[in-house]
This record gives structure tokens, sequence and C-alpha cells, in this order.
């Protein structure tokens, strides 16, 4: 009988969107290094770049046949687009694990895949391959995923209109309140909460890795652990573990270095809103008075096709653009990681998806936090709350609210206070990733329990 040690193989999958590749692309790199051989199947409607797989030698990288067109996700909505793809994609994964057994001689050690593509898990039941659910986002919002499944929508939504309701703390997780649950942005709640039992209730995974460290979410990460009743390995964050930035699916813009190099030391707020999210032309406007009237230099990220309407910023009137160049930069796109690590980025403005929150945390750079939907904020609610690195911008962004938030992050004592709670926060990771630390040891768990599984 063959021994599960000589298996080497891992199978990775994702879901086809910039937070979720890049984190997976990372594991692999990490589970490379310990001597695994990493196929990654990627969707037919958003490939992996050939100058980002670059960055990945080695991987091999195998299409799965379009299932459902990424144009149904507008008609559907993002829940019921999730679930229908679950659907209509079993038999052609299971067809390419097949394929894969054929071809590389049964060598596959495990399957990992996004807890949004549980229809992975029939392929893995089928084959007998053990396999292993990645959460890309925070074990908090895993935490919410199995607390909302357990709920009735239509109960919940009468609940929430009492205010103690609203308060109460979800399962000892403070700060957790029920009116912090990712419930928002995603339309009706009835196909969110099925789409939770969903994701909990046909799991068959022997573990769950989760991109976090334990010094960030101790209490939900203990919550889990009791809750699955399998292993859990926080092994976060990935880009230090795999020593990786991970792919882009947009191509980057290094024309800002000359301009931020010229800046002085911890004075640029950086801003950049995500991969997906999208605003109005008035939005941006208020956004650029409010950055100009603080007076700070700042860098900014506005991807194409990102404001309503326009190409780019050419909405924008020609007055405020002439300003920016005089005191700010913008560019399309930028390697986010290297921006946030240059001694002049002295704050960072975010829609708080995971990958920028820790990406943020390991530069100890404080954050303003302008959260879009679900489960960023979550992280906004975190990054306020509980470790008081940063503040949130809610309600209409008008201009004067936007100089007063940066002034506060870049100018004021307060903003001080959280830059020093970011850099304290910061030690505390990046030693959960060297030799001893938490993510170090779970890194190095996982590697045991996939070969011995």
């Amino acid at each position: 009988m063959e021994k599960r040690a000589e298996k080497r193989r891992i199978v990775l999958v994702p879901v086809s969107a910039q937070g979720h590749v890049t984190p997976f692309m990372q594991l692999g790199k990490a589970l490379q290094l310990k001597g695994f051989s990493i196929t990654v199947v990627q969707s037919q409607s958003k490939q992996i770049s050939s100058s980002s797989s670059q960055h990945f030698p080695g991987f091999h990288f195998v299409t799965l046949p379009e299932s459902l067109p990424l144009s149904e996700a507008k008609r559907l909505g993002s829940v019921k687009f999730l679930m229908k793809l679950n659907e209509t994609s079993e038999a052609s994964f299971k067809d390419c694990i097949s394929q894969l057994l054929l071809q590389q001689g049964n060598d596959i050690a495990c399957i990992i895949y996004d807890k949004l593509m549980y229809f992975s898990e029939a392929a893995a039941k089928e084959f007998k391959i053990p396999s292993v659910i990645f959460s890309t986002t925070c074990a908090t919002n895993h935490v919410c995923c199995s607390v909302l499944s357990k709920l009735n929508a239509d109960k919940f939504l009468i609940d929430m209109e009492d205010p103690e309701m609203q308060e109460k703390v979800v399962e000892d997780l403070y700060p957790l309140r029920y009116k912090n649950l990712p419930t928002s942005g995603f339309g009706p709640l009835e196909p969110l909460f099925e789409s939770c039992k969903e994701i909990v209730y046909k799991r068959t995974a022997s573990a769950v890795i989760i991109n976090t460290a334990s010094c960030l979410e101790s209490s939900s990460l203990s919550w889990l652990q009791q809750e699955l009743n399998i292993p859990v390995y926080p092994l976060g964050p990935l880009h230090i573990t795999a020593s990786s930035p991970g792919p882009s699916l947009l191509e980057e813009d290094k024309s800002y270095i000359e301009w931020l190099n010229k800046q002085k030391p911890r004075s640029v707020i950086y801003i950049s809103l995500g991969s997906k999210a999208h605003m109005e032309a008035k939005e941006m406007l208020e956004m650029a008075w409010g950055l100009l009237n603080s007076n700070q230099p700042f860098l900014w990220v506005i991807r194409p096709g990102s404001i309503a309407g326009s190409e780019w910023i050419e909405s924008l009137p020609v007055e405020v653009s002439k300003m920016i160049s005089e005191r700010g930069c913008i560019v399309k796109w930028a390697p986010q990681i290297e921006v946030l690590g240059h001694h002049a980025v002295g704050g960072f403005w975010s829609h708080c998806g995971w990958n920028s929150t820790l990406e943020s945390i390991v530069e100890g750079v404080p954050m303003i936090c302008r959260p879009f939907q679900g489960e960023q904020k979550l992280n906004a609610m975190y990054v306020e709350s509980l470790w008081r690195i940063g503040i949130q911008l809610e309600g209409e962004v008008e201009r004067k609210g936007v100089e007063r938030a940066v002034k506060r992050l870049i100018l004021d004592e307060e903003g001080e206070g959280m830059r020093e709670r970011a850099l304290d926060l910061k030690e505390k990771v990046k030693a959960s990733v060297k030799s001893g630390g938490s993510s170090y040891d779970a890194l190095g768990e996982l590697v045991k329990f996939l070969n011995t599984e």
C-alpha cells in the first residue's frame, strides 16, 4: 500500500478574484518551500497572467471549463451566483481531478479549496483524497458564517429592530456584536443565510487554514477550534510566511516611486479601495477636495472604470486635477506592500479587505477605514475598536470629514497613539511567523498533517 508521505502534490482551488487568489498563491509558495508540488485550478474567465505566474516557478496551472458565465453575476447577485457556480462546477472539477490523477500518477496529497468553492468536496470524496478548507478572510468572518448558518433570516430581521439585540455581543466574542455580523451589501438575507448553511454543513474537510495570526484573533480561533472539531491552522500573514506579495490580476503602475521618494517621512496618506469597489463621481470629487484641503501629500490609486460614468479621472474639474498634480499623485494600480513599506507613508485609507488590513498591520501603518460591504465592515470594526490602530469614516463622504480624518491620522496626537499601537502590533505579528511563533508552528503542524493524513 502506498504511503501518504510519498504523495507530494497539493491542488489549490481559489475563487477567481484578487482578494482570494493572492493568499492562495502565497499559501502555495509556502507549501512549495516545504517540498510540495503545487497545481492551481483557475477559472477560464479570470486566469492569472503569464507575468504574474512567472513569480511562481514550478506551479502547474489548470483551467476549469467555464460552467457559468461571469456575466450571470450581475443578474443573479454575488451570493446566488456563487451557489449556482458550485452546482455547475462539480462535474467539471471531478473530470479535472480524474485527469490530474492519470497524468501525475496518483500523486495528490490534498485538495485545498476556498470555503466558497465547496463543490471541490464531491471530487475529494469520490477519489478518496483528503481535503482542507482555506478561509482567505479573517477568522472572525468564518465565525460569523457559522453563526449566520444557524439563524433564520426573517427572525433575524425582526430581532435587529431591537437596539438591545443589535448591541448584544455574539458568543462572548467581544467586540463582535449582532449589528456587526456581515450581512450588508449582499442583497436579500435569505440567500445569504442559505449560502452560509451550504458552506458550513456540506463540509467534510479534515482541517481549516486561515490567513491570520493568533495574536490578532485568539478568541475567534479558539471558538472555531471548539465549534468545528477539526484542526484550525492560523498561518498568517501569508505574504510574510511565503516571502511573496502574491500575483496581481491588474497591471501595476510604478510611476509613483520617484514622487514618493521626494516626500517627508510619514507624511503621505496612501488611498486604495481594493480591486472591486466603485464610487460615484461626486464622492471622488469630495475625496479630492478633502485631501487637498488637508495639505498633506497623497498617493491615490484609482482603477480605470471604478468611477461611475468615467473611463478614469476625466470627470475631475481641471482646477482640481491641477492641484492634485501639485500636491498628490494618482496611479491606476500600485504594488501595495511596497508602498506601505515606504518611509514616506504615514497612513492608509483603505476599504479594509483582509489582505489590505494584514499588509497595513505588517508595515505598522495606521488606517482610515472606509468599508463598503460585509466582511470589510467587520475588519474596520476590529481596526478601530479592538486593535485601536485606525478610525472609521462613516456616512456620506464629504470634504470636511475627509480633511478632518487625514489630519487626525497624520498630524494629531491621536494619530501618533494609533501609530505606536500599530508598530507594537507589527512586532507581535512578525514574531508569530518566526521560529517558535504561533504561525510558524502552525505551518509545521499543517505540513505534518498533510504528510500523514
